[in-house]
Order: structure tokens, then C-alpha cells, then sequence
């Protein structure tokens, strides 16, 4: 039994204890960091935080705007600032009211140019990051974007093919972005002496690419101009090209938005890199006949695996390129991979390792598992035929062929394992693993337009060394 001061005692040490734990379980989360992350599909709002954040929300019109109750938070600075985030030519976001509407309860107020379609889902710490509530603000109407690139596709093609413009068309990508590159500039200002170079040899145009004529036709001699002449020499592939169609190369440039990717020693993040390198071969592919690109993603935004898989198999592409740079666990590594899909296991240790660090982008970039859209993307992912693969190392062997003659190889095979992106069940498909971003060098070089531009062109000129002897015949209709 209790003294009446040992009783004492315990109550008072009890009430001491209470009042020192009472404000570490009446703050709440702390905000570790608030993203925006504008793109012409959706915008990303992303809240992260050091513990599990909980909200509700509404859609709400004349004017649209998103009510967002989250709770067990307080105002901050951070929460404050959330409005200076929001870029100007958001093409969802106009603006962001916050507020402390109750006690425990943050308020925002998401003003939006455009009726959206919200998914609001929460994520568990991964990788570099910790507790996070996302909002994917989607348009609530979204109109047919694949009908739109078809229609303006076909219209560059007859552009090209009359001439109507002494200018030459521009691309999709540059119409959408505005941006292009040193590469981009010096083919349009060569344009009228290329489409000079087409018409007199379409052939060597096109197994040759758009460049200025060979140093040895600047001081030819009789005889080297009667071997070069159109007249003096057959043309086979120009009549087999007959009935020859324009191809359509997606292109895929890997991580983006959340999801950094590898980052190499002095903190350059492999989704940036990897997109400028997408670019370039951009512009190699939209400035050669009988060629078309579409991209998974133009810009810093998150795109989960199965919507580039989906975005290449909507569009109907003929052939698929994601661009990577290799992260490993040591700074040694180096030299540049080409990876396809793998029927079975993997053909290395290394390759499997490779393929569950590059399958983890959903996790880390963020997607809604619960999402029947998700759950349905397993299932079509998990579709592959043995013919579809054979076709992709036919694609892929030549591009390592002709990345072997410009860079360092990592590996002089193709390798094979589980890469989630590659699992279209139609499209030939490869993994270019462009250098390893790890390594000191080879991040120093990634950084450099020279070899960003030599990567572009060894895989172009792979690409169209499998297109001489696989050219897609016969156009499928596209499914709508």
C-alpha cells in the first residue's frame, strides 16, 4: 500500500511527464517540402512531410477551384509561399489561397484555369523521400491529344512533301515547347541545301542524314563525279521504298518530376540529362524523310511506366527508345549499355539489378496504387511475345554496333532483363543506358552538348541500320 507521499510523488512525476510529451503529440506533421510540378498533361501539387498527412477535398465551379481540408497541420511559411510555386503558364494552377481554417486543419483554396479531375492519394517514405500527399490535378475534359499529334503529323508530312514554305515546317515538339537546340538551328539553316541533296539523292538522304556534303565532293575530281552522279550508279533501295511509310519513333526519356533518377557526384540528376539527349535525337528523327517522333515526356514531369508503354501503343509507333544514364554502387562503372526485354530471367546479375532500380520509378515518382487504371496496367504489362522481343534485339544490336564506334561500351552485348517500360506487347523496344552518371568522368561528359549529341546520333544511326532491313511495309489502322 501507497504512503501519502510516495502517492504524491507518482502524480506529480506522471503530470510532469504529460506536460512534456503533450506538445510533441499535439504539433503534428512538420512540412519537409511543397513541389510544384506544371506539365501539359496534369499538374502535381506534392506536400511532404515528416508524418502521414490526412485530407479531404471538393471540386467546386463558377469560378472551378479545389477546397483542400488537411489535417493535423499547422500554417507555416512554407504553406504561405505555396502561391510563389505556381508558375505563370501553369495550364491548370491560376493560383493558391491558404489558410488555418480550424485549430488543426490547413486550408487551400486552388484556383484553376480549367475544370480538372483531382486523384489525391498519400505515399509512403521511399528512397530520398519521406511521408508525401500528392494531388495530380488532370483535365476534367480532356480532348483527343493522339487524334491532335496524327492530324498535325500528317500535316508536316505534306509540308515537306509539296514545299509549300521556303521555311521549313515546324516540329511538334518545338510547336509544343517552343525549344530547340544548336543542332535544330544548323538544320534549318541548311535546309534548302539538304532538300537540294534529297531530291538529287534521296537514298543517300536517307541512309545518311541530314548533313553537308562529304569533304571529298568539295575537290572532286572527273571520275569521283561520274561515280557520285544519280545517272551512273542503280538505285535498288529506291524502288523497294515504293510503298515505304512513315515510321514513328517514340521516344522515351526516363524518370522526370518526382522521380530524379540516378544523380551523379556533383548532383546532376539523371531525368535531366536523359531529356536533353531525347531531344537531340528529336530532332536527327523529325529531320529525316519518312520519319515521325512522339515523346513520353517533353519536360520535367513524372510519367508512371505503363502511361509511356500505353502512350507509344495509343499512338501506334512503330519502334520505342527510353534513354537512361546508370547509376551504380561504385564510381568505377562505365561506358554505355543497350538493354531489351527478357523472355525469362535476366542475362546478368547486373542486369537484374538494373531492372528492379529502374521498375522502382513508380514508387518513387508516385503513383496511386489503389487506381483501377493502375491495376489493369499490371495486367496489360505482364503481355509480351517471343516475336516482339526477337524484333527488339534486331533493333537493339546495331545500336550498340554503332554506339561501339563513338563511346565507351559497358557492356559489348545486349543485355536482357525485366524492364517494366519495354513491355509493350506490339512494339519493338530497347533500354539505352547512355553512360554511367556515377562515374565522375562520365557525369562531367553527360553535362557536355558534344557528347549528349554523339549519344543521340549513335542511336539514330542504330535505329535507321534496322529500319534498312526492317522497313515497315504496311500501316496499321490505329484503334480508337
Amino acid at each position: 500500500m501507497l504512503t501519502p507521499p510516495r502517492r504524491r510523488f507518482l502524480v506529480q512525476s506522471s503530470s510532469l511527464v504529460l506536460l512534456l510529451t503533450a506538445p510533441m503529440i499535439a504539433r503534428g506533421a512538420t512540412l519537409m517540402s511543397i513541389r510544384v510540378w506544371p506539365a501539359p498533361e496534369y499538374t502535381r501539387l506534392t506536400l511532404e512531410s515528416d508524418g502521414a498527412l490526412s485530407a479531404t477535398h471538393q471540386v467546386l465551379s463558377d469560378p472551378p477551384r479545389l477546397v483542400v481540408d488537411i489535417q493535423g497541420l499547422q500554417l507555416d511559411n512554407q504553406l504561405r509561399d505555396l502561391a510563389g510555386k505556381v508558375k505563370s503558364d501553369d495550364p491548370f494552377i491560376k493560383d493558391v489561397r491558404v489558410g488555418q481554417f480550424k485549430p488543426d486543419v490547413v486550408r487551400l483554396v486552388i484556383d484553376l484555369k480549367q475544370a480538372v479531375k483531382p486523384q489525391v492519394f498519400s505515399l509512403l517514405p521511399v528512397a530520398a523521400y519521406q511521408n508525401r500527399l500528392v494531388f495530380d490535378l488532370y483535365p476534367a475534359h480532356a480532348g483527343d491529344r493522339l487524334m491532335a499529334f496524327m492530324q498535325q503529323q500528317e500535316t508536316l508530312d505534306r509540308e515537306r512533301q509539296l514545299g509549300a514554305s521556303g521555311a521549313p515546317p515546324q516540329t511538334l515538339a518545338q510547336a509544343q515547347t517552343g525549344q530547340h537546340d544548336s543542332l535544330g538551328d544548323w538544320i534549318r539553316q541548311h535546309r534548302s541545301e539538304l532538300d537540294d541533296q534529297q531530291a538529287a539523292q534521296p537514298q543517300q538522304f536517307a541512309q545518311n542524314g541530314p548533313r553537308s556534303a562529304p569533304p571529298r565532293q568539295q575537290a572532286a575530281t572527273p571520275s569521283d563525279n561520274l561515280a557520285d552522279s544519280p545517272s551512273s550508279r542503280p538505285d535498288p533501295v529506291r524502288r523497294d521504298r515504293r510503298n515505304f511509310r512513315t515510321v514513328l519513333l517514340a521516344i522515351d526519356p526516363g524518370h522526370g518530376g518526382e522521380d530524379p533518377g540516378a544523380t551523379g557526384p556533383s548532383g546532376v540528376h539523371e531525368k535531366d540529362v536523359v531529356l536533353l539527349i531525347a531531344r537531340h535525337l528529336r530532332d536527327l528523327a523529325q529531320n529525316t524523310p519518312h520519319m515521325r517522333v512522339m515523346m513520353t515526356r517533353d519536360s520535367d514531369f513524372f510519367v508512371p511506366l505503363w502511361t509511356r508503354v500505353e502512350k507509344a501503343q495509343s499512338a501506334n509507333a512503330d519502334l520505342f527508345t527510353s534513354i537512361h544514364a546508370d547509376g551504380w554502387f561504385t564510381p568505377d562503372a562505365r561506358g554505355a549499355s543497350v538493354y531489351c526485354l527478357s523472355e525469362g530471367g535476366a542475362t546478368s546479375v547486373e542486369a537484374r539489378l538494373m531492372a528492379q532500380r529502374e521498375n522502382a520509378a513508380d514508387a518513387i515518382g508516385g503513383i496511386d496504387i489503389n487506381s483501377r487504371s493502375y491495376q489493369v496496367a499490371k495486367v496489360l504489362l505482364d503481355m509480351s511475345t517471343t516475336a516482339k522481343i526477337n524484333a527488339s534485339l534486331k533493333m537493339a544490336r546495331p545500336t550498340l554496333g554503332k554506339m561501339g564506334e563513338l563511346v565507351h561500351l559497358h557492356s559489348k552485348q545486349v543485355q536482357q532483363a525485366g524492364f517494366a517500360v519495354l513491355k509493350s506487347p506490339s512494339i519493338p523496344s530497347m533500354l539505352v543506358e547512355t553512360a554511367f552518371i556515377s562515374n565522375p568522368e562520365e557525369e562531367a561528359r553527360l553535362q557536355t552538348p558534344a557528347y549528349r549529341k554523339q549519344i543521340a546520333r549513335a542511336i539514330f544511326e542504330g535505329l535507321r541500320a534496322y529500319l534498312d532491313t526492317n522497313p515497315p511495309l504496311a500501316r496499321r489502322r490505329i484503334l480508337t
